[in-house]
């Protein structure tokens, strides 16, 4: 297959800096669109994967899923998309395309597993797919999603995995008007759950250990804000929320949470400990409790979840960075000094 080299930057080991280099792009094909990357969010999963934490890093790795561009070419048989389209890659590119999750409009749960926007083997040429921290890149029509008009487009970036990775969820378990919500954590996760939960007309509650935080998550939407490390406070929460999005990747006592649940409530986990969190068995059994999890979404869910950014004028808190930086960057979001996510002004790299 014709390729063709453009600038990149990532990491040659998992105890390397993340530095430039040249990559290869496929030339497109029938089918696909080739996008000339704009802006980049920084997720925390990118760093997980440059420093091989999940023990399942191909190097050279080149990370970045929430890319935010615009359609420079298109293959002869594309017909969602033509060149000066604002468009928008999340965290695929690809799936098997015949498994019954797929046939269902279920990608993310592709049987087989399905392609990765980085880090994952690369059906047309057989390496590991390159993400965003790269000039452009080629994806199939299908996979590609219409960034609508209006939107800041360096702040809707972060949609495509953290306001996905939280809409997902808050669809599927019918949050809307009526529904009393729980947010566990203020990160870019969680910071995007509850402007999207109070979007969708849940009333907010917002869980916290520091309240340093109290005064943000008033201005991010939440209707209450409960500091977990005061009992009087979570206990005052006892048997109150419909569904909780629990967003902390760090250990913590997940009873508490459960223990706020209504009967037939849900926890769903989108953050993700290193370690097993311990679950008592009648944190669950007596009020008919569930204990879920959630990944990203699909793409026809993805792009559910841009038009109604658009429409309801949401998008991440960031912090603009240039690639250069990004080394700093994932320093800082180690220590959580980042309100909410880091996104890279892609123009920066070529300089």
């Amino acid at each position: 297959m014709e390729t063709k080299s453009v600038k990149a930057f990532g990491a040659a080991a998992a105890t390397a800096p993340l530095d430039g280099l040249q990559i290869n792009r496929r030339v497109p094909g029938p089918h696909d669109v080739e996008i000339d990357i704009l802006f980049c969010g920084v997720c925390h999963s990118d760093l997980h994967t440059a420093r091989n934490e999940w023990h399942n890093t191909v190097y050279p790795v080149v990370p970045g899923h929430e890319i935010v561009g615009k359609v420079v070419q298109v293959g002869d048989h594309v017909k969602q998309f033509k060149v000066g389209d604002l468009a928008a890659v999340g965290c695929m590119v690809d799936s098997c395309r015949v498994c019954e999750y797929c046939k269902q409009g279920l990608e993310q749960y592709c049987e087989p597993g399905n392609t990765l926007t980085y880090n994952s083997p690369d059906k047309y040429l057989g390496t590991p797919t390159y993400g965003g921290y790269s000039e452009s890149v080629v994806v199939d029509e299908n996979y590609v999603l219409h960034v609508p008009e209006g939107l800041d487009l360096a702040a809707a970036a972060p949609l495509l995995c953290a306001g996905i990775t939280t809409w997902s969820p808050l669809k599927h378990w019918n949050v809307g008007p009526g529904s009393k919500v729980g947010v566990v954590g203020i990160g870019g996760l969680g910071h995007m759950a509850i402007k999207l939960a109070k979007a969708l007309g849940a009333h907010v509650v917002v869980f916290t250990t520091s309240t340093a935080k109290f005064d943000d998550a008033k201005r991010l939407g939440a209707d209450e804000v409960v500091l977990s490390k005061d009992p009087d406070q979570m206990a005052r929460q006892h048997r109150k929320l419909n569904f909780i999005v629990d967003a902390v990747s760090a250990q913590h006592d997940i009873n508490a949470y459960l223990a706020c649940l209504r009967v037939d409530g849900t926890l769903a986990l989108v953050g993700a400990p290193e370690l097993p969190l311990p679950v008592a068995a009648f944190s669950l059994i007596p009020q008919r409790i569930s204990f879920s999890g959630s990944t990203i979404g699909s793409i026809a869910e993805t792009q559910e979840m841009l038009d109604f950014c658009a429409k309801h004028n949401i998008t991440a808190d960031i912090e603009l960075i240039n690639i250069q930086q990004i080394n700093e960057a994932y320093e800082r979001m180690l220590k959580g000094d980042v309100h909410y996510r880091f996104v890279i002004d892609m123009k920066s790299l070529k300089n």
